[in-house]
């Protein structure tokens, strides 16, 4: 067991110190430094899509789903059962899908969670 008068000495180091975290929700989001590759939340481009069903076919997590419409095929992405994985993204022939870097996925119904 630790003496303490190292427990002081400890306390009186960290009182002195740069905070490790940030105020979050309170704060500028540019304060959060984003790593090089960060994949965050889908952002579709619907007029690129040529509904090829690519991006439902390799999406691990079936977070894709192909409705129809006057066009054709479209995705639907459910965001809540994403997995940020990035394979849609990196599959799609026409850059339709790309990886943001949005990080805030919550909502208190999940049905804002989806792309269309």
């Amino acid at each position: 067991m630790p003496k303490p008068g190292f427990m002081v000495s400890e306390v009186y180091r960290n009182l002195f110190r740069k905070r490790a975290t940030i105020l979050y929700p309170f704060k500028e989001r540019e304060l959060v430094h984003l790593p090089e590759g960060f994949r965050g939340r889908i952002v579709f481009h619907r007029d690129k899509c040529i509904g090829c069903r690519i991006c439902f076919m390799v999406c691990p997590a079936r977070a894709i789903e192909m409705v129809k419409d006057e066009k054709g095929l479209r995705p639907v992405f459910h965001i809540y059962r994403c997995i940020y994985c990035g394979q849609c993204a990196e599959n799609c022939p026409r850059k339709a899908i790309e990886m943001s870097d949005i990080f805030e996925n919550i909502a208190f119904d999940k049905k804002t969670l989806v792309v269309k």
